[in-house]
């Protein structure tokens, strides 16, 4: 399968990871015939390519590559930084308190280690209840569309920063709400984990110009929108 290149000079490469793809192999992968992003892009434009950041496997988005080790170097201390802008979309479970807000609560590393210092940031970019019940306690459900900035870049971060606020990210089998994603699945058929790397944005460290790239949502993250009354935000509401 060809991935989908959203960005491409002699330095970097970027591409649309699809969900359920992983970005390199790892050693809790141990399925045969794995799709591997490093894997498929060194296929696909005939050269090695240094992954400069990881999304997980079930997340869709925006994947940034070195086409050398040099340039890889250069820009994959930045992303746990401020100097990448990293934005991801979301689907949460009910209404947030504040439409805009932060999340700063330890995580452990790797999620068995010790507590890391981890800071989330998010916006409500739409929000809507729906006429159908998802649990037994309410009649409706309520569902927002987040827009999400991880000032740091911890295992599962955004993940495990909105399960302790409860409110659980769609789809998420690991840190979410298993009844949730039973109503998602037996409701609209749906299983994948609703978590986009919208919109990255680094000064290239070669040419200094700024790089901004967006990766388009899944149909299957578009189709849930729709049915839910959620407004998929237009471009120029990222900044």
């Amino acid at each position: 399968m060809n991935l989908e290149i959203l960005y491409q000079d002699e330095y970097f490469v970027a591409v649309n990871k699809p969900a359920g793809i992983l970005v390199h192999r790892t050693n809790f992968a141990f399925e045969e015939n794995l799709l591997i992003a490093e894997r498929l892009l060194k296929e696909q434009i005939g050269q090695k390519v240094f992954p400069l950041h990881r999304i997980d496997r079930p997340t869709s988005g925006v994947l940034v590559f070195g086409l050398s080790s040099e340039a890889a170097s250069l820009v994959q201390p930045l992303f746990p930084t401020d100097d990448v802008k990293k934005y991801y979309l979301t689907v949460v479970r009910g209404y947030m308190t504040e439409n805009h807000g932060v999340i700063e609560h330890p995580l452990k590393k790797k999620l068995i280690g010790d507590l890391q210092e981890a800071k989330s940031e998010y916006w409500t970019l739409s929000q809507n209840e729906i006429p159908i019940a998802s649990t037994s306690r309410y009649p409706t459900s309520r569902y927002s569309l987040l827009k999400v900035y991880p000032h740091t870049g911890r295992m599962h971060q955004i993940r495990r920063h909105l399960a302790h606020d409860r409110h659980y990210v769609i789809g998420d089998s690991t840190h979410g709400d298993n009844r949730q994603n039973h109503f998602f699945k037996d409701t609209f058929g749906m299983e994948n984990l609703l978590l986009h790397a919208w919109w990255f944005e680094f000064v290239h460290p070669f040419t200094n110009e700024p790089i901004k790239i967006e990766a388009a949502l899944p149909d299957y993250f578009s189709a849930i929108c729709e049915k839910l009354g959620l407004n998929i935000p237009d471009s120029e509401m990222k900044s």
